[in-house]
Formats: C-alpha cells, sequence, structure tokens
C-alpha cells in the first residue's frame, strides 16, 4: 500500500471516527444515541436491577427459613415479594437481553448502528425513569404490594386506596415504552440493515431470535399496557371495569395480564435461546445442526406462546372443554423447544466441543431448563395444576424456567462476548468456581421449594404452620438461596474486573464465524470502516480475509465525505443494497421527551390533572422539534455509495425505514386496539344485559353518528388524493396541501361530532362497565385520529418547506399510511360501540 493511501486511508478513519463520536464530558453521556453506549447502559442498569431484586429475595428467603420467623412484617413481606417479582420480570429480564441484542445485532449483521439511534437513546431514558419511579416509592412509604400481578380487586382503590398501586401501574408502563421501541428498531434492523449478500437464510441465529421477540413483544405487550391503563383510569376516575356490582369482572384483569404474561415467559427466553445456538457452534467448531429446523422452532415458539395465557387461570372456573384446549397448548409448545435442544446436543455431539467458561454456562442451562421444561409438562395437566396450583411447586418452577432459561445463557453470552466489549479476557479460575456456586446453590434453593409446595405451603404467604413439616426443607432453601447469591455476584465481580485487569485478548479469541467478531478491538463507534459482504452463514470461517476488508475505507460508506453518520439499507429478503439511511447525530431530545413524561407522570400520581394535561403542550413540541430535525433533512435524493454503486437516499427508496416503523408501530397499537375490543366483548358476553337499560340508544345510531361516520371515508379519500398527487409530482404544491388539509378537517370534524353525541348517551363512566368502555374506545380511537391529523399536518409543513415532494415522498407516506390506519380503526370502534348492541 502507497503513502498516498495509507494517508488517504488513515484520514478517512479519523473523519469516521469524529462523525461518530460521543460528545465529551457529561454532555457526551447524556446526549449519547450510539447503540453500544445505550446498549452498555440498559446491560449494567439490568443487572444492577438485578441485584436490588436478588437483595429483596434474600429478605424474603431470610423470613421464610423458619417458621416463626420475624424478618419482615406482613406488610413489607407482600412489598418486598411485589418488587421483586416486578424488578426480575420488568426491569432485568427484558431489558437486559433487549441491551444484547442493541449491541450485538448491528456488529452481527453488517451495519454501524441501529436505524434510530435516538429512539433506542429515548428508550433508555424511559427505562431508567421507570424503575426509578417504581422504586421511589419506598421513599413516599407507598411501595406496591399487590404482587408483580396486581390482581384485582385487591388493587383497586376499595382495597388498596393508598399510591403503591399507582406507583406500579405508572412505573412499569413507562419502563415497558423501553420495551415497544426497542421493538420496532429491532424488527427494523434485522429487515433492513444486514450486510450485502446476508439474505434471509444467512440470518445468524439470534437475529432470527430477536426478530421473532421483537414481533411478541409488539403484539405481547400491548395487552398489559392496556390493563394497566384501565385500572389507573379505575383507581383515579372511578371508572368500573372491573367493579363486578357495576358490570365489570376482576378476571378481565387476570385475562388481559395473562396475554402478556404467558408470551413474556418466551419473551425472554428466545434471546436467551438465540445466544446458546451462536454459542455451541463456536465451541463444537462446527456450524449449528438443522439451522432451518431451529428457525422454525423459534417462529414455531413465537405463534404458540400466545395461546397459552389461560395456563395461568386453571383455577378460576373456566369451562372444562376449554381447559382440555390450553392444557393441549402448553403441551404442544414444548414441541419447537425440544427442537432446538436436540439441534444444540447434536451440534455438540459431532462437533470437538471446546469447554470454556461460556459452554459450561450452556451445560448448565441444559440440565435446569429442561427440568424446569419437565415440571411445566407437569402442571400443564389440569387436574395436577388444581393440587399444585399457588403452592411453592409453581414458584420453582417458575425459577428452573427463567433463571435455566434466560439466567445460564446470560452469563454464557456475557462470557462469550465479553472479549469483544473489553478487549480482555475473564478469569477462567474464578469463572468456573462462581459457576459451581451457582449451580450447586441454585439446585439447593429451589428443589426443596418442589418438596414443600408438594407437601401444601402456599406461595406469597409470610408464614406457614410448623404442622406443614417443612422447617427444614425452607431452611436448607435459604442456605442454597446464599450461596446462589454469592456465585453470581462472584460472576459480575470477574466480569467486572475483566475491564481493568484481564488478560488482553488477541482478535477472535474463540475463533468463531459469525461477523461481529470481524469488528476491531476496541469496537470502533461506527463498528466497520467499510460494510462487508458476506457469503456464508459463518463469513469468518469461510473468508479469513474478511475483517481487513471491512477494516479498509475502500469499501461501501467507507468515504465519509459527506460528513455525516450513514448506514446501508438493504433488502429484506435478498439483502441487495437499496438505500443510504442518514442517522441524526447526538441529541438533548431523548432525554428531554423522556424528563417531560416522567414530570407528566409525576403530576398524575401526586393527583394534579391540571397539570399533568398542561405538560402535554411542552411534550408535544419537543416531539415536533425531534421529527422535524430527524436524519438529514436536505439530503440528496441519490449519494454516491461507494464502489461505483449510486443508491437512493431513504426519503426516496419505498422500503425506508421509516415506513417499516409505521408498519411496526401500527401493529402495536392495532394489538392495544384488539386488547381493548377483547375487553368489551368479553365484558358484553359476561353481562347480563348490554347496554343495561336506561343507558345506550337501545335502537339505530342517531343521525350525528352516521355524520361521524361518512367523515371517516372522507378523510380516507383525501388523504388517497393527495398521495396521487404528490406520486404524479404536481408542481404547485397546493395541489396536494389542499386535498391533505381537507383530510385533517375530515377527522376533527368525526371527533368533534362524536364524542359530544356520546356523552349525552351512555352517561358518565362511573355508571356501569358499558358507559366505561364505550368512553375507553371512543377516547382511544379519537386520540388517534388527531395524531393522524397532527402528522398530516406535519407533513403539509414539510412540502411547504420544499422537504417532501415526488421525489422524496417517505414523510407523506408515513402519514397518509397512519391515517389510513387511524380511520380504519376508528370505522371498527364505531361499529362495535354502534351496532353490536342493537344485535342481541
Amino acid at each position: 500500500m502507497s503513502a498516498d493511501v495509507q494517508d488517504l486511508h488513515a484520514r478517512r478513519l479519523a473523519a469516521l471516527e469524529r462523525i461518530w463520536a460521543n460528545a465529551p464530558g457529561l454532555r457526551g453521556q447524556l446526549t449519547a444515541v450510539n447503540h453500544g453506549t445505550i446498549a452498555l447502559r440498559f446491560i449494567v442498569a439490568g443487572l444492577a436491577f438485578m441485584l436490588v431484586g436478588g437483595l429483596l429475595a434474600m429478605f424474603i428467603r431470610l423470613q421464610l427459613a423458619w417458621f416463626d420467623a420475624e424478618v419482615l412484617d406482613p406488610e413489607r413481606y407482600n412489598q418486598f415479594v411485589t418488587l421483586h417479582g416486578t424488578t426480575m420480570m420488568f426491569l432485568f429480564a427484558v431489558p437486559v437481553m433487549e441491551g444484547f441484542a442493541m449491541y450485538l445485532l448491528p456488529k452481527m449483521l453488517g451495519a454501524r448502528d441501529l436505524p434510530f439511534p435516538r429512539l433506542g437513546a429515548f428508550g433508555w431514558w424511559c427505562y431508567l425513569f421507570g424503575g426509578l419511579f417504581l422504586y421511589s416509592s419506598l421513599l413516599f412509604d407507598a411501595a406496591p404490594d399487590g404482587g408483580w400481578f396486581m390482581y384485582v380487586p385487591l388493587t383497586d382503590a376499595t382495597f388498596s386506596p393508598g399510591k403503591g398501586p399507582d406507583f406500579w401501574l405508572i412505573g412499569v408502563t413507562f419502563a415497558e415504552i423501553a420495551a415497544v421501541t426497542a421493538a420496532v428498531e429491532l424488527i427494523v434492523a434485522v429487515l433492513l440493515t444486514r450486510a450485502p449478500g446476508m439474505d434471509i437464510r444467512r440470518m445468524p441465529l439470534f437475529a432470527w431470535a430477536i426478530l421473532v421477540t421483537a414481533f411478541m413483544i409488539a403484539m405481547g405487550f400491548p395487552p398489559l399496557i392496556l390493563a394497566s391503563i384501565l385500572l389507573e383510569l379505575q383507581r383515579a376516575f372511578g371508572f368500573v371495569f372491573f367493579d363486578p356490582a357495576l358490570g365489570g369482572d376482576p378476571l378481565l384483569w387476570q385475562h388481559l395480564f395473562w396475554l402478556f404474561g404467558h408470551p413474556e415467559v418466551y419473551i425472554i427466553f428466545l434471546p436467551a435461546a438465540g445466544v446458546v445456538s451462536m454459542v455451541v457452534p463456536t465451541f463444537a467448531r462446527r456450524p449449528v445442526a438443522g439451522h432451518a429446523w431451529v428457525v422454525l422452532a423459534l417462529v414455531s415458539t413465537g405463534f404458540l406462546s400466545f395461546g397459552l395465557w389461560v395456563h395461568h387461570m386453571f383455577a378460576v372456573g373456566i369451562p372444562l372443554l376449554a381447559l382440555a384446549f390450553f392444557s393441549a397448548a402448553s403441551m404442544a409448545v414444548a414441541v419447537p423447544t425440544s427442537i432446538q435442544v436436540f439441534a444444540w446436543i447434536a451440534t455438540l455431539w459431532s462437533g470437538r466441543p471446546w469447554l470454556r467458561l461460556p459452554l459450561l454456562h450452556v451445560l448448565g442451562f441444559f440440565v435446569v431448563f429442561v427440568l424446569g421444561g419437565l415440571t411445566g409438562v407437569m402442571l400443564a395437566f389440569v387436574p395436577f395444576d388444581w393440587q399444585a396450583h399457588d403452592t411453592h411447586f409453581v414458584v420453582a418452577h417458575l425459577h428452573y424456567v427463567l433463571i435455566g432459561g434466560m439466567m445460564f445463557p446470560m452469563f454464557a453470552g456475557l462470557y462469550y462476548w465479553l472479549p469483544l466489549a473489553s478487549g480482555r479476557m475473564p478469569s477462567e479460575s474464578l469463572g468456573r468456581t462462581a459457576f459451581w456456586l451457582v449451580v450447586v446453590g441454585f439446585h439447593l434453593t429451589f428443589v426443596p421449594m418442589h418438596l414443600t409446595g408438594l407437601l401444601g405451603m402456599p406461595r406469597r404467604v409470610y408464614t406457614y404452620s410448623p404442622s406443614l413439616g417443612v422447617e427444614w426443607l425452607n431452611l436448607l432453601s435459604t442456605a442454597g438461596g446464599f450461596l446462589l447469591a454469592i456465585g453470581i455476584v462472584a460472576i459480575l465481580v470477574d466480569v467486572g474486573l475483566c475491564f481493568v485487569h484481564g488478560r488482553r485478548g488477541r482478535a477472535n479469541p474463540w475463533r468463531a464465524g459469525t461477523l461481529e467478531w470481524a469488528v476491531p478491538v476496541p469496537v470502533p463507534n461506527y463498528n466497520f470502516a467499510s460494510v462487508p459482504r458476506v457469503d456464508d452463514d459463518y463469513p469468518l470461517w469461510r473468508d479469513r480475509t474478511l475483517a481487513a476488508r471491512a477494516a479498509g475505507t475502500d469499501g461501501l460508506l467507507g468515504d465519509p465525505a459527506r460528513g455525516r453518520r450513514e448506514l446501508l439499507g438493504t433488502g429484506i429478503v435478498s439483502a441487495r443494497p437499496e438505500q443510504v439511511v442518514f442517522l441524526p447525530s447526538s441529541s438533548w431530545l431523548p432525554l428531554a421527551c423522556a424528563g417531560a413524561i416522567a414530570v407528566l407522570l409525576a403530576c398524575f400520581i401526586a393527583g394534579w390533572y391540571a397539570a399533568a394535561a398542561a405538560c402535554l403542550v411542552p411534550l408535544l413540541a419537543l416531539f415536533c422539534a425531534w421529527a422535524w430535525n430527524t436524519g438529514w433533512p436536505g439530503a440528496p435524493r441519490e449519494v454516491e455509495a461507494g464502489e461505483g454503486i449510486v443508491l437512493p437516499s431513504q426519503y426516496a427508496c419505498r422500503n425506508a425505514p421509516g415506513w417499516w416503523a409505521v408498519v411496526a408501530t401500527m401493529l402495536i397499537v392495532g394489538s392495544l386496539f384488539a386488547s381493548l375490543v377483547f375487553a368489551y366483548f368479553y365484558l358484553w358476553l359476561g353481562s347480563e344485559g348490554w347496554p343495561p337499560p336506561g343507558m345506550g340508544e337501545g335502537g339505530r345510531p342517531a343521525a350525528g353518528h352516521w355524520l361521524a361516520l361518512a367523515m371517516l371515508p372522507a378523510a380516507w379519500l383525501c388523504g388517497s388524493v393527495a398521495t396521487a398527487a404528490l406520486d404524479g409530482g404536481a408542481k404547485r404544491r397546493r395541489r396536494v396541501v389542499v386535498p391533505a388539509l381537507l383530510a385533517v378537517a375530515a377527522v376533527l370534524v368525526s371527533v368533534g361530532v362524536e364524542l359530544p353525541l356520546l356523552a349525552a348517551e351512555p352517561g358518565p363512566p362511573q355508571a356501569h362497565a358499558y358507559a366505561s368502555v364505550v368512553w375507553t374506545l371512543a377516547g382511544f380511537c379519537a386520540v388517534h385520529l388527531l395524531v393522524a391529523a397532527l402528522l398530516c399536518a406535519y407533513a403539509c409543513a414539510r412540502i411547504g418547506a420544499r422537504l417532501v415532494d415526488a421525489a422524496r415522498p417517505l414523510e407523506w407516506r408515513v402519514a397518509c399510511a397512519f391515517l389510513r390506519y387511524a380511520v380504519a380503526q376508528a370505522a371498527i370502534g364505531w361499529a362495535v360501540i354502534h351496532l353490536f348492541p342493537v344485535l342481541q
């Protein structure tokens, strides 16, 4: 290589580092949006919450160590049980695995970053503030005590008049914003940012697991979000969704919660399974056996997991035929999981296993998770479940599945990718000692809990009768719990020391074959100087020069002359280069938006509802500023991508990340809407009169309602006319703006006519569950229509500023797509409210 070429290469690398670097000092920490920085924050915060949740578990075990222990009083015991379960399920398991995904996927897919870096940073701040919201309840002596499942009626205002449930409902929902925003980002990243040549058949299994998980989050989290909103409306404003005296039903909460709760188990497990599918081939020295079968198993698990929610409700009085169906479904989900386990075993059996720390934790996972799966099959039998329900047997099963299915793979992944993040190797001796402490401590803790459960010890009870004869078993569980805690702390200390005192490792120390090991160490903020091309499932095993080529600056996007953060967009199936995506740099906006939401929710918890409503104005202004400054507003239609390839920018590409983001968002909102419609019909079918006498129309919809409905297709038509005018390349902007504004006007008329009419018909929402759900359904549709109108007005402003036209139609396409969705949703909501009571 000549001196001139070397100098050009050095200048380009320096420019890439300058473009992708975080700002210095505290400002850089608060404004960072780079995926590596945000992902490590998720992982560190999740592990910190794990330690806090583990500390709570130690207090719980001390209280149960002997039948007359007085470590915790009943109220504090219930609070600790609630915070422990909530922390482990909502603040540790899912965020940590999302952190792994955010850190690894761009490197594994050959990309420089995730497609929406500000969205990832916003999710991080929401997650942090949500966790702090939950634990701040301890400062106000208002910690929630209703269990991590918050069953009603024990958590409504009658039986829990304090603020504890409000802290749980608002804190958990706030933290869940991070989960759903990450789902959108990860779906788009896997579909559109894979390296050229990495077609759908060559995707790493970890990427497949994350893609399935992200879709499960998009479908599974909305029911819990809706349930939290409904319960908070009942507590704060007197709605009656769960009050049986006024047409509600407490079991509605259980249905909505477990529509989330059982997919949640697999949302936790599937990323861990993806980790195992990456570790096993590396240490077996051969590709994973049955790659296509593992992919099918991942997808099948995702589908089947949504048919299992009644698995947790076998004892509530559901008809026997339904119990038989859900019992069969609970056993059927073991089939795709078994396929993955047999594929991993076959890979190790046919390879040459190299027993290092990551593989050691995988072997621990095999033992623990399989045992947990066997007890899960036992609980799938209804007669056995009736006997073991709400006993410590279920607690033991849950921990075998979650710790075996998530924590052991997580530690395997920590040790596996630690040299990538730190450039150093962990201590093999300390790591092995910690592993055996965890294994022995785990079994000592939870094997006796199976026995105490079978002997009749109930869960979530702070003491027990000595007549059960379980004192020594509980004492053994407590001793094992402390041994387990010591082992976990030892692992985390080992990981922390590795960053400071670990032996420096060479590049790709495990001799892995996947693309994340092609990045330089220490990892630069831009990951790859040039976007690599791949032609195999394990490209580093096939092409040993790939890492060197990716470190050069003469490939795709290797020239940073435009001075922008750039990402290569590729085809969903083929992974052929299709577009250049311009990403925003560091920004205060994610922190400001999350902070504004935090202030709004704090005012809501305090009961300052007018102040909370006033916070919507600055919040809306911040989101508008965010939207206006996203990406590169003045981006050209086409750009030189390197290697002689000219590609459109994302604003001119029909397959743009923004388009797929709105599709994923509509999937999430649609799941939320479907859950609300489910609640409507569930309450209707369980009610003696729907609507009750003297409430509702009891006949045909009035003329005003038909007018409101007629405005919806008018809005759709005007949006379509505006899209046609834009696609036709109209020279005068008003040919687009006028029908777009007419669509906005039609939406506003529909909302303005429908809501006042409803106010006079079902009556106040406190009167009956029918009025509560009708008002909520109408308000839900109205909010989304108003958001659609706002998006259309925003797109009109962009057209007026000459930032959207026929050559760059992305933002109008996004606004019009959401308008059509909101119109369709409102039409369905109108039909549910006005037609179905007439048909009964």
